[in-house]
């Protein structure tokens, strides 16, 4: 096989690797063990929806019913690409009875369209707008997988970790704000055996190509009259600037610099600005004088001025946006920006100040909000899936046929903190259980 992401070969007789996956499969599920011809790209998912404690004969949630679906669906970036995706996707769709999926970047799905028996028979196993399809909630398949891995991906029959959706097969491309890079979603082609073709796969990439092409056109930048930079930050070690109609890629020291400087428009002394960004009491100013130096010829002429040090133009930083919702209650919204730590991976005193007292804020409004969805989004994120605390609050909440589930993740979370020790065995066993390869 040529290309790892594409499910079969051209060539490839689609019924007899049927056969030999669903036992692979069966060989997974029992024992744990990976056999041939399964890809690694499956093989590596398999293994994160058994550490996820996903069960092979489960199926996806429905977390958003249809009032609060569309109020969601509408207020979505990706809502503008939609005619796109029609256009492009939608006789090519009902011609060979396939579906058009997109989602979130959470992985619930906000539009399925296509052939109307398809849509009815995807929704025996709740392939339907509101349903969280996300690679932790219901295993291996290309939108919830193409999210996860952040490319794009082909899933063929048994290569689903769910029985139910190996009827099935799936192409799914990501899709990223084209101005800041961020996640958005993802856009599928899901039908029957006739797209385990690398021919699926090279459409929905192009697709996506498309759509994030047409969003920056519909929402292009443009320069202010007060000239207002937007600095995001939030879950990237690396910080973007966006101003006067440019991106600049910030080094993480300069990140750091520039969070401080979005924090404090007044402008911070240059003994304090030492103090707030070196853990190393014998960095000296020369070392801060010379960073700033190199910062300034990066921005260009009049952005930075010193004395204090501070910047020339207004600037709305991405984690200030999740703190005023946060102020005014807006919890969901405040979910919704929140990309991640602030720059994860900083050392700067007043940065990983900063970063626990956002991320600090945001857990505790989800937990008092006790909403099982954004609980839930929170919980199955890269930063909040040790949060015992989330869990905890999930527990509460979350819909009866889930707390098991919940309840199995917070028994794992205490026994890692009480004495972590790997046991090899079956792979719905414990988080620290792993199936070999």
């Amino acid at each position: 096989m040529t290309d790892a992401w594409v499910a079969l070969e051209p060539g490839a007789d689609p019924g007899a690797r049927l056969g030999v996956l669903r036992r692979a499969h069966e060989a997974f599920t029992s024992a744990g063990r990976v056999e041939r011809p399964v890809r690694p790209v499956v093989a590596a998912s398999w293994r994160r929806s058994a550490r996820a404690r996903v069960s092979p004969d489960g199926s996806a949630r429905v977390e958003l019913a249809e009032d609060d679906l569309s109020a969601y669906r509408e207020g979505h970036p990706l809502a503008r690409a939609m005619p796109l995706f029609r256009e492009l996707m939608g006789a090519y769709a009902r011609d060979g009875e396939h579906l058009v999926a997109v989602c979130d970047a959470s992985g619930r799905l906000l539009w399925v369209e296509g052939d109307a028996r398809s849509r009815r028979r995807a929704g025996r196993m709740n392939f339907v707008p509101g349903a969280r399809w996300a690679e932790s909630s219901v295993g291996t398949n290309a939108p919830g997988t193409a999210l996860a891995l952040d490319r794009p991906v082909q899933v063929f029959a048994a290569e689903h970790f769910l029985r139910p959706v190996h009827p099935w097969t799936c192409a799914a491309a990501p899709l990223h704000d084209p101005h800041t890079g961020r996640l958005l979603g993802a856009v599928d082609i899901t039908g029957g055996d006739s797209l385990a073709h690398p021919h699926s796969l090279a459409f929905v990439q192009a697709v996506a190509r498309a759509a994030e092409s047409h969003l920056a056109l519909s929402a292009p930048l443009r320069r202010d009259d007060d000239d207002r930079a937007l600095l995001y930050a939030l879950g990237r070690d690396e910080a973007l600037l966006v101003t006067g109609g440019s991106r600049v890629r910030l080094s993480r020291r300069h990140s750091e610099i520039l969070v401080l400087l979005a924090r404090h428009p007044e402008g911070l002394p240059g003994d304090r600005l030492l103090c707030e960004l070196y853990e190393d009491e014998s960095v000296t100013p020369v070392t801060l004088r010379a960073e700033l130096s190199r910062l300034r010829r990066l921005l260009g002429d009049g952005l930075l001025r010193s004395r204090p040090y501070r910047l020339t133009v207004p600037v709305e930083a991405d984690f200030t946006v999740v703190a005023r919702r946060l102020g005014s209650g807006a919890v969901a919204a405040a979910m919704g920006a929140y990309a991640g730590p602030l720059l994860p991976r900083s050392q700067a005193p007043a940065v990983v100040r900063l970063r626990g007292r956002l991320e600090g804020e945001l857990r505790a409004a989800l937990v008092a909000r006790a909403d099982p969805g954004l609980l839930s989004d929170w919980v199955h994120s890269p930063w909040g899936e040790d949060d015992c605390a989330a869990w905890r609050a999930l527990a509460e909440v979350a819909p009866v046929r889930q707390r098991p589930v919940v309840r199995a993740r917070m028994r794992e979370l205490d026994g890692e903190l009480r004495a972590p020790a790997p046991v090899r065995g079956s792979p719905f066993a414990t988080v620290s259980q792993r199936p070999p390869s």
